[in-house]
């Protein structure tokens, strides 16, 4: 397993930025997929945006355009670069790695985001 910190939360209002640090216990070279999941109030988690072990990425339709994905194997961290937010992007938002194969699937504690309209 690995323990993950997400940071970078906050208040922002609309048309603004964030940028979200996922920060890992140990290094994330092997792990095959992190990504960033959200879950407003009274909403299912849902997924946000996804990058392989090979800079491969996926996102939400609802984020395209908008959020960027990466991660820096030197830091052991993953990032969520917000721009352009929409008060629909208030949220907690959830730091994941992946590694089917054995059986990992980690999350971190979470971040709140909130956009003001």
């Amino acid at each position: 397993q690995v323990q993950l910190v997400e940071s970078g939360g906050g208040l922002v209002q609309a048309g603004g930025s964030l940028r979200l640090s996922c920060a890992a216990s140990r290094s994330i070279v092997s792990i095959n997929v992190m990504g960033w999941y959200r879950q407003a109030p009274g909403k299912q988690r849902e997924l946000v945006a996804v990058i392989t072990r090979g800079g491969s990425t996926d996102y939400a339709d609802s984020v395209k355009g908008r959020f960027t994905i990466s991660r820096d194997h030197a830091e052991n961290t993953v990032y969520l670069q917000m721009n352009s937010l929409k008060p629909e992007d208030t949220a907690v938002y959830y730091c994941n790695a992946k590694r089917v194969a054995y059986g990992m699937d980690s999350w971190g504690k979470g971040t709140l985001v909130t956009v003001s309209s």
